[in-house]
């Protein structure tokens, strides 16, 4: 474990040991959900609210929890049908550093190649389903928060897939325009 994680299991556990008097739920499950799955981010009052509310910090990650729990079955099971990721800091142009999906089973990179962007997929090779994504060389696409293609292929021997970026805007210019997320499927 490294100094960065230590530091963020710090926050953490001190932001969900804080008790308020007269603390309430401050937001409904379908917001913290939606939150928490990209669908919709939380608004200046919401993200106040949360932060306000130890209880409330306290429901969303349970639900965090209960929703990589979900995941994980599906994935064990061999029924992968998805994962999804975002951006997590403000977009300053250029490339983000490399953005992995919420299951960790992926991992989103950006290369400047001089004469314009790659975007490369990598597969975790941890992750429950590697094995036979890696023996079937199943079709895979990247969408971005719109639903747009920003690569589709095959994964290599390595657990990788490679394209060339579609898009005028820079990669961390684009992705934030459209929502910052992406998603990976089947293909």
């Amino acid at each position: 474990m490294n100094a960065h994680e230590i530091d963020r299991r710090l926050q953490q556990g001190l932001l969900l040991a804080r008790r308020s008097e007269g603390d309430r739920l401050m937001l409904d499950d379908a917001t913290l959900r939606a939150a928490l799955d990209g669908s919709r981010p939380l608004r200046a009052a919401e993200r106040a609210a949360l932060q306000a509310s130890p209880l409330t910090a306290r429901r969303l990650r349970q639900l965090a929890l209960e929703a990589r729990a979900s995941a994980s079955k599906e994935t064990d099971a061999g029924a992968w049908r998805g994962s999804r990721g975002m951006l997590r800091a403000a977009g300053s142009g250029g490339a983000p550093a490399p953005i992995a999906t919420d299951d960790a089973c992926w991992t989103l990179h950006f290369v400047d190649a001089g004469d314009g962007w790659r975007a490369i997929l990598q597969l975790a090779p941890q992750a429950p389903f590697a094995a036979a994504l890696l023996a079937a060389r199943a079709p895979l696409r990247v969408l971005d928060g719109e639903g747009s293609p920003i690569l589709a292929g095959r994964l290599d021997a390595d657990g990788e897939c490679e394209a060339a970026w579609p898009f005028a805007a820079a990669p961390a210019d684009y992705l934030h325009a459209r929502g910052a997320v992406f998603t990976v499927t089947p293909g």
